[in-house]
Protein backbone atom coordinates (compact mmCIF):
# COMPACT_ATOMS: atom_id res chain seq x y z
CA UNK A 1 0.00 0.00 0.00
CA UNK A 2 2.90 2.44 0.98
CA UNK A 3 4.03 2.15 -3.55
CA UNK A 4 0.15 2.85 -4.23
CA UNK A 5 0.09 6.29 -1.93
CA UNK A 6 3.62 7.24 -3.10
CA UNK A 7 2.06 7.28 -6.62
CA UNK A 8 -1.04 8.86 -6.28
CA UNK A 9 1.06 11.44 -4.15
CA UNK A 10 3.49 12.01 -6.93
CA UNK A 11 0.76 12.29 -9.15
CA UNK A 12 -0.39 15.26 -6.97
CA UNK A 13 3.10 16.92 -6.69
CA UNK A 14 3.32 16.64 -10.84
CA UNK A 15 0.40 18.64 -11.02
CA UNK A 16 -1.47 15.61 -13.25
CA UNK A 17 -4.24 15.36 -10.47
CA UNK A 18 -5.25 17.84 -7.45
CA UNK A 19 -5.33 17.83 -3.93
CA UNK A 20 -9.45 16.66 -3.97
CA UNK A 21 -8.90 14.14 -6.65
CA UNK A 22 -6.25 12.36 -4.73
CA UNK A 23 -8.40 12.37 -1.50
CA UNK A 24 -10.85 9.93 -1.93
CA UNK A 25 -8.11 7.52 -3.77
CA UNK A 26 -6.22 7.93 -0.16
CA UNK A 27 -9.03 7.48 1.81
CA UNK A 28 -9.82 4.16 0.10
CA UNK A 29 -6.22 2.95 0.28
CA UNK A 30 -6.28 3.85 3.71
CA UNK A 31 -9.40 0.91 4.11
CA UNK A 32 -7.37 -1.44 2.81
CA UNK A 33 -6.69 -4.32 4.87
CA UNK A 34 -3.11 -5.19 5.94
CA UNK A 35 -0.54 -4.93 8.78
CA UNK A 36 -0.97 -2.05 11.14
CA UNK A 37 1.36 0.66 10.73
CA UNK A 38 3.87 0.92 14.05
CA UNK A 39 2.10 3.88 14.72
CA UNK A 40 -1.39 2.66 14.32
CA UNK A 41 -0.66 -0.83 16.62
CA UNK A 42 -2.22 -0.65 19.81
CA UNK A 43 -4.84 1.64 18.88
CA UNK A 44 -8.66 1.52 19.39
CA UNK A 45 -10.95 1.67 16.46
CA UNK A 46 -13.38 3.77 16.24
CA UNK A 47 -17.29 2.08 16.15
CA UNK A 48 -16.99 1.30 12.33
CA UNK A 49 -13.64 -0.71 13.12
CA UNK A 50 -11.42 2.05 11.50
CA UNK A 51 -8.34 4.14 13.15
CA UNK A 52 -9.22 7.71 13.10
CA UNK A 53 -5.87 9.06 12.90
CA UNK A 54 -4.31 11.28 9.92
CA UNK A 55 -1.84 13.57 9.05
CA UNK A 56 -3.43 16.92 7.93
CA UNK A 57 -1.00 18.69 5.33
CA UNK A 58 -2.07 22.20 4.11
CA UNK A 59 0.58 24.05 1.53
CA UNK A 60 0.13 27.79 0.58
CA UNK A 61 1.73 29.91 -2.24
CA UNK A 62 1.09 33.25 -3.36
CA UNK A 63 -1.80 33.79 -0.46
CA UNK A 64 -3.67 30.65 -1.85
CA UNK A 65 -4.27 27.08 -0.48
CA UNK A 66 -2.69 24.73 -3.39
CA UNK A 67 -2.35 21.63 -1.08
CA UNK A 68 -4.93 20.01 1.42
CA UNK A 69 -4.78 16.41 1.85
CA UNK A 70 -5.73 13.99 4.79
CA UNK A 71 -3.11 11.27 4.85
CA UNK A 72 -3.38 7.62 6.98
CA UNK A 73 -1.34 7.89 9.89
CA UNK A 74 0.56 4.63 8.63
CA UNK A 75 1.66 6.76 5.79
CA UNK A 76 3.39 9.72 6.96
CA UNK A 77 7.38 8.36 6.02
CA UNK A 78 6.16 8.52 2.45
CA UNK A 79 4.15 11.27 2.67
CA UNK A 80 6.69 13.49 4.21
CA UNK A 81 8.82 13.01 0.99
CA UNK A 82 6.31 15.05 -1.05
CA UNK A 83 6.16 18.28 1.13
CA UNK A 84 7.65 21.07 -0.59
CA UNK A 85 10.56 22.86 1.36
CA UNK A 86 10.41 20.35 4.66
CA UNK A 87 13.60 19.76 5.61
CA UNK A 88 14.81 17.11 8.07
CA UNK A 89 14.52 18.68 11.09
CA UNK A 90 10.81 19.34 10.28
CA UNK A 91 10.63 16.07 9.02
CA UNK A 92 12.57 14.78 12.16
CA UNK A 93 10.02 17.00 14.45
CA UNK A 94 7.15 15.21 12.67
CA UNK A 95 8.01 12.23 12.85
CA UNK A 96 8.96 12.25 16.67
CA UNK A 97 5.17 13.72 17.34
CA UNK A 98 3.52 11.01 15.24
CA UNK A 99 5.32 8.50 17.27
CA UNK A 100 4.46 9.72 20.77
CA UNK A 101 0.71 9.88 20.01
CA UNK A 102 0.53 13.74 19.64
CA UNK A 103 -2.49 15.15 17.87
CA UNK A 104 -3.02 18.66 17.04
CA UNK A 105 -0.72 21.25 14.90
CA UNK A 106 2.68 19.56 14.51
CA UNK A 107 4.31 22.24 12.21
CA UNK A 108 3.28 25.99 11.25
CA UNK A 109 5.89 27.35 8.62
CA UNK A 110 4.97 31.11 7.09
CA UNK A 111 7.23 32.22 4.22
CA UNK A 112 8.93 35.31 5.30
CA UNK A 113 6.57 37.36 3.16
CA UNK A 114 3.47 35.53 4.54
CA UNK A 115 1.81 34.87 1.36
CA UNK A 116 2.57 30.56 1.56
CA UNK A 117 3.48 28.27 3.89
CA UNK A 118 3.40 24.68 5.21
CA UNK A 119 0.98 24.05 8.07
CA UNK A 120 0.82 19.94 9.10
CA UNK A 121 -1.57 18.78 11.96
CA UNK A 122 -2.41 15.30 13.28
CA UNK A 123 -5.94 14.37 13.94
Amino acid sequence: MPDELEAVLRLVAEGRITPEEAAPIIDALSRLPGPPAASERGRAPDADGRLRRHLRIRVTERGRQVVNLRIPIGFVDTALRFVPGLGGEQSTRIRQAVRAGAVGPILDVEDPDGQGGVFISVE
